[in-house]
């Protein structure tokens, strides 16, 4: 019975790139050449041709806002089997984020991508960290090989939209 539930909540999750705020966001030691568009958005991110690759090291701080409040419920990182990423930190509403202060907090979830993750299994993340999420850094520490280059091919974020009331579009009722 347990096996059902995880495979139904599997599937009222949805790819949540068209609620990605595109104007907002960021990836910090991207090379200019192959920048996170590549991997992020729908269309790029399916072409294994297509990848975000780091520039001066192996590590990326990617910064992604939301144009509505969702619940996060996996993540999907492609990329190769050397270069692919390997340790992997999430922080939820986390904003300003650089190299020097990603340290000072403690993510709201951690991992490090098996070779099945990088081929496009999802990592479920802890679901009660992300809940309310208008923002999402993800911090790529290092690599499988140790290497100076990390490329991924894809990131797909999967979860729900949280259906909020919009208080400026209320009308006040008069009483008559």
């Amino acid at each position: 019975m347990a096996a059902e539930s995880a495979t139904a909540i599997q599937r009222s999750q949805v790819d949540l790139s068209d609620c990605v705020d595109w104007s907002g966001v960021e990836c910090l030691n991207q090379s200019s050449s192959h920048s996170l568009v590549n991997a992020l958005k729908q269309g790029y991110r399916e072409d294994d041709g297509l990848f975000l690759e780091s520039d001066a090291d192996e590590q990326l701080l990617i910064y992604i806002p939301f144009n509505q409040v969702v619940k996060l419920h996996s993540i999907v990182i492609k990329g190769p089997e050397e270069e692919g990423p390997k340790t992997i930190k999430l922080y939820s509403n986390r904003e300003h984020m650089g190299f020097s202060n990603v340290n000072d907090f403690p993510p709201s979830d951690s991992t490090v991508l098996s070779e099945e993750n990088l081929k496009g299994k999802p990592v479920i993340l802890k679901y009660v960290k992300f809940q309310n999420v208008r923002s999402l850094t993800i911090f790529i520490e290092d690599n499988q090989s140790a290497g100076d280059i990390t490329k991924v091919q894809k990131i797909a974020l999967f979860g729900t939209t949280v259906e909020t009331t919009d208080m400026k579009g209320l009308k006040k009722v008069e009483d008559h």
